[in-house]
């Protein structure tokens, strides 16, 4: 039976500050967008962040990454306020990990992006499949990275940045990493062999894949399309494991899959661990490339997807831009819609009509929905179908498509 005594976690919370730097390759306002990204997934982890610190430099210091100054400005305030996780933005070399944790002299966590993201994927990860990738690119991505904060390990009560293969002691010795390495690899390729067996008992059927950033709505919109419950939250990474249900729209079949969301800075490690998983993309005749239409930076977010799905080989596929979270949606500017001057949209919501017009609606396959408010999923619907009949005439040439 649950306690129903409410569970008061302010005390155990723990606390964070953020680092960035401000360089030739990062604008300021680029600067301040990825730390508002940085402390959503601090968030989704369980930190509450304190602080932010951002530095201008031409380069980043490759002995502490900021400045010496800036360095020990951090390490007042993280002492002052006692502060348990330093949190830098860009991934850190083992160098700077050292000398940045050196420069505290106490014990505090301090992670990068790549760090905190993997982190997350291990509490995230539920099948065998997904924890054991993720237990390999952590293990790739601590290995050249043992520091005096791992020989405290078996003291440390958890807490973010220590789930997964940190907790074990023997995995802190480096010939032990590299064993668990290559008997995780090895454990992979036996899962890859009995899900490639899965995969191909699918064939004569017509395979769609939602991909998309992190957090723009693919898991909503699978649970409306397939009638499934997907888990689904307002979290960065809240999906991993890759869901694939059989969907019957107008009496055409096809199956519809789930994928791990794409991030900015996703670990390589982690890419390469996950790539088994992404073979569903790849393997996918369509992309319904789900994109978040009010996020300030979706056009980036763009860019992001279609980067990391070119580097798993899987950009010959057929796209449908779905612009998702239209409900969100207030202002587009006025230079976007010039024929379109009926709707005030600094203060009503834009129809489908207008967004029609704007240059999102240019060139390919493009539909605009709102999972949550159910707007235009018949279009959706419509245009799924419409594709996969075309794939189907291209891929099986000589087949009647079986309703």
């Amino acid at each position: 039976m649950l306690n129903s005594k409410p569970y008061n976690t302010a005390k155990e919370q723990e606390t964070c500050i953020l680092v960035a730097a401000i360089t030739r390759q990062q604008s300021v306002e680029q600067a301040t967008e990825y730390l508002d990204e940085l402390e959503f997934l601090a968030s989704t982890a369980g930190a509450k962040n304190v602080r932010r610190f951002t530095q201008k430099l031409d380069h980043t210091d490759p002995r502490t990454f900021i400045g010496p100054g800036k360095l020990q400005e951090i390490v007042d305030f993280a002492n002052e306020e006692k502060i348990d996780i330093v949190i830098f933005d860009d991934e850190l070399s083992p160098t700077q990990l050292r000398n940045i944790e050196a420069a505290f002299q106490r014990e505090i966590k301090i992670l990068d992006r790549s760090h905190l993201i993997l982190d997350i994927f291990a509490r995230r990860a539920q099948t065998a499949q997904s924890r054991t990738q993720v237990e390999l690119a952590q293990n790739q991505y601590l290995l050249p990275r043992l520091t005096r904060m791992w020989t405290h390990l078996s003291k440390q009560k958890g807490g973010i940045g220590m789930k997964g293969p940190g907790e074990k002691e023997i995995e802190t010795d480096r010939r032990a990493i590299r064993n668990r390495i290559s008997l995780l690899k090895e454990k992979l390729k036996e899962i890859d062999k009995q899900m490639e067996t899965q995969r191909k008992t699918r064939n004569k059927q017509i395979r769609v894949a939602l991909v998309g950033y992190t957090n723009v709505g693919k898991s909503t919109l699978m649970n409306l399309l397939a009638k499934s419950e997907v888990f689904a939250e307002n979290k960065l990474f809240a999906t991993l494991d890759t869901t694939v249900r059989k969907v019957v729209i107008d009496r055409v079949p096809f199956l519809l899959s789930d994928t791990v969301g794409f991030i900015r800075k996703l670990p390589h490690h982690l890419v390469e661990s996950f790539k088994s998983t992404l073979d569903e993309v790849r393997e996918a005749d369509i992309l319904l490339h789900v994109v978040d239409l009010s996020h300030p930076n979706f056009e980036e977010h763009i860019t992001v997807v279609r980067e990391t799905l070119q580097s798993i080989k899987a950009t010959d596929k057929k796209e449908i831009l779905v612009f998702n979270k239209i409900d969100r949606v207030h202002d587009l500017g006025d230079e976007e819609i010039p024929d379109y001057d009926v709707v005030n949209f600094s203060e009503e919501r834009p129809t489908l009509q207008a967004l029609k017009k704007t240059w999102m609606s240019k060139g390919g396959d493009v539909i605009f929905v709102s999972a949550v408010d159910k707007v235009n999923l018949n279009g959706l619907r419509s245009t799924i179908v419409d594709a996969v009949h075309k794939s189907w005439e291209v891929k099986y040439p000589y087949t009647p498509f079986e309703f």
